[in-house]
């Protein structure tokens, strides 16, 4: 009988423009159960950068908790990101959303002068020290272009010919940092086989919701391979 792997998830919040993007976490959740992978759910208990009302596209005066947010997606199941034992796991996955960028990392006002929140910061590291797999989807191969000189992470596309990649500036700013960017589509991730980081693009392309699932998909049928 194979052994399930032991999968940690940390989310930014609920949302994409001030937390994790809903359905990317969805998906990461739906294909790790899909592999029978064992999923425990983290995110740090921070506020939030601000709080954005969806239906507007505006920030709004509320103050909101990343954990406290975070726990609508984990359906109440989820622990604080400072209580995270890596021994316990043997990958780790970051969806998307602006989150990620806000209230994860200050890459959404600093660009590649970014820092990356302390917890998120020691819990990549750890996971990286034991070569333990990581998985970054959509603006979270940010952290990892931010934290790991020389790695190699995918956001999509290196140039928006097709319309399709409109954050394509956004390799052009990981590869300052002194990352590679690796150029994917959709559908594909880009496995780092030095580092163990896999990262796919996501909502980084403009794409038929389905695609974006797949392309998940992809992500965590090659983190469990080498998990």
């Amino acid at each position: 009988m194979a052994v399930k792997k032991r999968v940690a998830v940390v989310l930014a919040g609920c949302g994409v423009f001030d937390g994790s993007e809903i359905h990317e976490t969805s998906a990461v959740l739906v294909h790790l159960s899909r592999k029978e992978a064992e999923v425990k759910i983290f995110a740090p208990n921070i506020d939030q950068m601000h709080v954005v009302d969806h239906l507007k596209g505006s920030p709004t005066e509320e103050k909101r908790n990343v954990l406290v947010e975070s726990a609508r997606l984990a359906r109440g199941d989820i622990d604080d990101l400072a209580d995270i034992k890596i021994n316990d796991f043997d990958a780790v996955i970051f969806p998307g959303g602006f989150g990620v960028a806000k209230n994860l990392s200050s890459w959404a006002v600093d660009g590649n002068a970014c820092t990356v929140n302390d917890q998120v910061k020691s819990t990549l590291e750890a996971f990286h020290k034991a070569k333990k797999p990581i998985g970054l989807c959509c603006i979270s191969p940010v952290l990892a272009a931010k934290i790991f000189p020389g790695c190699e992470v995918t956001i999509g596309k290196n140039e928006n010919v097709d319309g399709r990649f409109p954050d394509a500036a956004t390799a052009l700013a990981i590869e300052e940092i002194g990352a590679k960017h690796i150029s994917k589509d959709v559908h594909e991730c880009h496995v780092d086989e030095a580092n163990r980081i896999v990262t796919t693009c996501a909502f980084m392309c403009k794409a038929p919701l389905h695609e974006i699932f797949d392309g998940i998909g992809t992500l965590v049928d090659e983190l469990l391979k080498i998990a």
